[in-house]
């Protein structure tokens, strides 16, 4: 069962973001409407009376994170997010086939600098460098393999240097917005596209951290932040952490030689971490 995180914060802020949980649920009714008319064509064949939709998962623990702008480690060689992007999916058709992309897009103006305790715009935004679609490896697979549990996008790495090796580039010090698209594979016709934003995702890249709230939460929450804990305090199990699914960039179509490739390198990754 995932436990409740608390509040965090002044209490200034702590108000605020009750006002924004408030505004998110009325976002996420009126999305839910769009998102039902727009997704009839999907669910016409689904025997079952539950609805569409891709719920975030750990939505508490993003929250905590919105609460004092959360920010995202942009480096050379490319760098995982914590929290992870994992959404739960529910009300699709078990036999038809879905694809599961993530995007990251840059939602204002401006550039951000950290002032005195806050972030204020510091100029113009820079142009949102051109990226490739990032699509789940397992995609595309049937809605049964999507709802038997959470989807994880744990493998993706935020760069901001292009490199070609299928990293997200993103500019620094701008603020962004993850976005899941679930589309329908199969007949033309049936080609069917939603998106779902969550606006508690929302982050600023750094290519380091500039408020040392969220050092300190990262370093709580991130059972992979093993560099920043004293040894004492490791788990001695290391089956207790998480396992997480294996995502990687790919150009539309899929090339599924590269994934199969893929998967006989983190196998091999991970006997050698084993022996």
């Amino acid at each position: 069962m995932q436990s409740t995180i608390g509040n965090t914060g002044s209490p200034g802020r702590t108000a605020c973001c009750d006002r924004d949980r408030e505004r998110r649920i009325n976002d996420d009714n009126e999305r839910n409407d769009r998102n039902s008319s727009n997704s009839n064509s999907i669910q016409q064949c689904n025997s079952s009376a539950q609805p569409l939709s891709l719920a975030l998962e750990d939505r508490e623990l993003w929250t905590r994170f919105q609460c004092i702008t959360n920010e995202m480690i942009v480096t050379k060689n490319g760098r995982r997010m914590f929290p992870v992007v994992k959404v739960i999916a529910r009300g699709l058709e078990p036999t038809a086939m879905y694809t599961l992309l993530l995007e990251f897009v840059q939602i204002d103006p401006h550039r951000w600098k950290y002032v005195n305790g806050e972030w204020v715009p510091g100029g113009k935004a820079e142009v949102a460098p051109p990226n490739p679609i990032y699509i789940h490896p397992e995609s595309p697979n049937f809605g049964a393999h999507w709802m038997k549990e959470a989807v994880s996008f744990a493998k993706v790495k935020l760069t901001n240097k292009s490199n070609g090796n299928g990293q997200i580039m993103l500019n620094s010090l701008h603020k962004y917005e993850p976005r899941v698209h679930l589309v329908r594979v199969g007949a033309e016709e049936q080609r069917t596209v939603l998106t779902y934003r969550f606006p508690e995702t929302q982050f600023i890249a750094v290519t380091a951290y500039q408020n040392e709230e969220v050092t300190t939460l990262k370093i709580k929450y991130n059972p992979f932040a093993k560099a920043f804990l004293d040894a004492k305090e490791r788990p001695s199990d290391t089956q207790s952490y998480p396992q997480w699914a294996y995502s990687i960039c790919f150009r539309w179509p899929i090339d599924r030689n590269r994934v199969d490739l893929i998967g006989k390198e983190l196998f091999a990754m991970k006997r050698n971490e084993n022996n």
